[in-house]
């Protein structure tokens, strides 16, 4: 596995779930009505194409019909430079991804590590920025769960912080690390004491779904159709490569669920 520094997110590999048919059944807060299958389908074949752009080989799995949130991969694993941590995902409906996402994992992984009840942990609640971990405290994720993941975490020698969410379903939902101390945020996360040490890109009300974004090697993935937030990452320096997750966005979905990169 070819991450050589635990301080650089280097990424080789990305590992993505095909949807299924049942993702209209999925989870959602939104009221912007059910997926369309197929265009799920072209803007998920549309994702992977731009994670091989940017140099990533992508393992893609079969799609599991007995779970209709289970392309969002993202919240099943944290993946580190030096173990696995199986999550458990805070809704009931998604507690059995864990097993098949396991098995993957152990073809690339030594250290698998994992959280146990009654801790709940999604981790798409886990900001990586070099070394630290930041953890949020949602619906999703609980105390228990953040305790066992700031123990396990800090027996491979990195730091961790918590904070609470007040508003947001998960802590990327609203904020994204692009290195060179620069933070993309919106919402609650603006103020957060805890990232006042960034440069702060900050993403306005109208455009908040775009503060999703993915620093993916040389590139940053947003998506399409955020004016004002591809001009601000670009004026920051980055590469921009959009892409079209609408139809995840019913399902409170966004760029970094749809894939475990490591």
């Amino acid at each position: 596995m070819a991450w050589p520094d635990p301080g650089k997110m280097i990424f080789t590999k990305a590992i993505v779930r095909t949807p299924c048919r049942n993702i209209i059944n999925g989870l959602t807060t939104t009221n912007l009505g059910p997926p369309d299958y197929e265009k799920v389908i072209n803007q998920h074949q549309q994702y992977i194409k731009a994670l091989e752009k940017c140099d990533l080989e992508v393992l893609v799995l079969d799609a599991d019909e007995d779970y209709p949130d289970s392309t969002f991969v993202e919240d099943t694993a944290l993946l580190t430079p030096y173990c696995a941590v199986i999550a458990n995902p805070g809704a009931f409906s998604r507690k059995g991804e864990i097993i098949k996402i396991e098995r993957v994992l152990r073809d690339y992984f030594t250290n698998i590590e994992r959280i146990n009840e009654p801790g709940s942990l999604d981790a798409g609640d886990i900001l990586k920025v070099e070394n630290h971990y930041y953890i949020g405290l949602s619906e999703r994720t609980n105390k228990e769960g953040t305790d066992q993941l700031v123990n396990i975490l800090m027996s491979y020698g990195s730091t961790c912080s918590t904070l609470s969410l007040e508003k947001a379903l998960h802590l990327k939902s609203g904020v994204a690390f692009l290195g060179n101390d620069n933070l993309v945020a919106t919402g609650e996360f603006v103020s957060k004491s805890e990232f006042q040490d960034f440069v702060i890109l900050r993403i306005d009300a109208d455009e908040e779904c775009a503060a999703n974004c993915v620093l993916v090697n040389d590139n940053v993935l947003i998506p399409m159709g955020f004016p004002n937030t591809k001009k601000s990452i670009e004026s920051a320096g980055y590469q921009v490569i959009e892409v079209d997750v609408s139809e995840f966005r019913k399902l409170d979905g966004g760029l970094s669920c749809l894939s475990l990169r490591f």
